[in-house]
C-alpha cells in the first residue's frame, strides 16, 4: 500500500488540521514567554517604614542591629556608618536589559560609644547609581583593541 499526500485544488497539498494546530500552539507557546512578563524585582534590604520610625538618635548598635538586622555594608573610613542597600529594577519583556527604577540607602550613623548620631534616607536623586547585577569592575585608562596592540607592538622592533 503506498501513502500520498492529498492535493486540493491546483495541485497544491493540503495538511491536515493537526499540523495547522500544532504549528500555531507551538507558536503560541514560544511567544508566551515573553508576554505578560512582571520584571519588577526588589533587590537587597527591604525596609519596613514603621520600623524605620522605632530608630532613634541615641540609641545603641545592638539596638540598631535587632530592629533593622545585619547591614548590606558598612563604612570603614571617616567614621562608623552602616548602610541598608535596596534596589527596585524594572523590565517590560524578559529578554531586554533592566533598568534601575529605584534605589534606597538607609545610612544609620554612629557616635564613637556606638550610639546613633543620625539617621539619613537617600534616594535616587542623591547621588549615582550603584551597579550591582553587572560583576564587572570599571577601570581607569583607554580602553585597547587586539588590532591597536598587534600595530603599537609591530612598531617596537
Amino acid at each position: 500500500m503506498k501513502f500520498t499526500r492529498a492535493r486540493g485544488r491546483g495541485g497544491k497539498r493540503r495538511f491536515p488540521g493537526g499540523t495547522k494546530l500544532a504549528f500555531a500552539a507551538a507558536l503560541a507557546l514560544g511567544l508566551g514567554g515573553c508576554l505578560g512578563y512582571d520584571g519588577q524585582v526588589v533587590h537587597g534590604y527591604q525596609l519596613n517604614p514603621k520600623t524605620a520610625e522605632d530608630v532613634k538618635v541615641g540609641s545603641s548598635a545592638e539596638q540598631i542591629l535587632v530592629l533593622l538586622g545585619t547591614p548590606t555594608t558598612t563604612s570603614t573610613i571617616g567614621g562608623d556608618a552602616w548602610y541598608y542597600v535596596s534596589q527596585v529594577t524594572n523590565r517590560s519583556v524578559q529578554f531586554m536589559p533592566p533598568k534601575v527604577t529605584d534605589q534606597r540607602i538607609v545610612a544609620v550613623y554612629f557616635t564613637k560609644d556606638k550610639k546613633v548620631a543620625r539617621v539619613a534616607n537617600y534616594g535616587m536623586e542623591d547621588g549615582k547609581l550603584i551597579d550591582f547585577v553587572s560583576r564587572t569592575t570599571p577601570t581607569a585608562g583607554a580602553e585597547s583593541t587586539f588590532l591597536k596592540g598587534m600595530f603599537i607592538n609591530l612598531l617596537h622592533f
